[in-house]
């Protein structure tokens, strides 16, 4: 069902960080809300079994019948998996605990890495005229985030500004590039954005300074604040730019997909 000879489809972005707590889903909810905000059609696939990234654009549990289990392991129809959510233009694959199993079943399956891949690759996919798709990983370099990084052109790290950040990011570059010569040759990474930054706090200070010395320009000039609306809106199931607009967390995240949208652009 997958074509590799079609033209090239939406941009396939995988939101990845080996350790949790980190941002990861909240920076998947709230960049993809910025990106449809600027017109973008977007779809989350939530590949962490805990599904928050479901939870957090409004997806109740009982509504997720099909979900990233059905995409990887069965041959459903996209429009059976992909869900709209209540922001057009913005679409959603849900997750629930089942996908905690699917690790282990699909060391039995035949190309194994790249169900993820020829899953968002089939030609049905060009119907739903999506722009970006976020891919939102668990928090370990298990098989599940194996086939992200082999679907995705690039991947996003959000990086807690906090101790020890910087030392956890060493293995997960080490993955990327072994992702590089095993089967995606074309990963990049997207960029690493600075998350929980308080500016009055000397060690997210450090820790941006260490992060742009180390990294130069694959860090991203825009940083998420550490801020009490992102933090509250999951539990009323909405992207913090819907809970409130006018919040520093928001303005980052549309500065954050404006250089998203740039990075994209040629």
């Amino acid at each position: 069902m997958s074509d590799l000879s079609r033209p090239q489809g939406p941009k396939i972005i995988a939101v990845a960080n080996q350790k949790g707590g980190v941002g990861k889903t909240t920076t998947a909810i709230n960049l993809s809300a910025a990106l449809v905000e600027k017109g973008k059609r977007v779809l989350v696939v939530d590949l962490d079994p805990q599904g928050n990234a479901s939870t957090g654009l409004g997806i109740e549990l009982e509504d997720r019948e099909y979900t990233t289990y059905e995409l990887l392991l069965e041959d459903l129809d996209l429009k059976d998996v992909i869900q709209e959510t209540e922001y057009p233009g913005l679409s959603i694959v849900p997750a629930t605990v089942d996908l905690s199993s699917a690790d282990i079943e699909l060391l039995s399956a035949e190309k194994r890495s790249f169900l993820l891949h020829d899953a968002l690759r089939q030609t049905q996919m060009d119907a739903f005229n999506f722009d970006y798709i976020l891919i939102d990983c668990p928090p370990s370099l298990n098989l599940l985030t194996v086939n992200a990084m082999i679907a995705a052109h690039s991947v996003l790290v959000p990086l807690q500004s906090e101790f020890f950040a910087l030392e956890g990011l060493s293995q997960l570059m080490m993955t990327i590039r072994e992702m590089r010569q095993s089967g995606n040759k074309e990963l990049r990474i997207e960029g690493v954005v600075l998350t929980m930054y308080d500016k009055r706090n000397n060690l997210s200070q450090q820790v941006e300074h260490d992060a742009r010395s180390n990294l130069g320009e694959l860090v991203f000039k825009t940083v998420i604040p550490r801020n009490v609306r992102v933090s509250e809106a999951p539990s009323y199931a909405m992207p913090v730019l819907s809970y409130d607009a006018q919040s520093k967390g928001s303005v980052a995240y549309r500065a954050l997909a404006d250089e998203i949208i740039q990075n994209n652009a040629a």
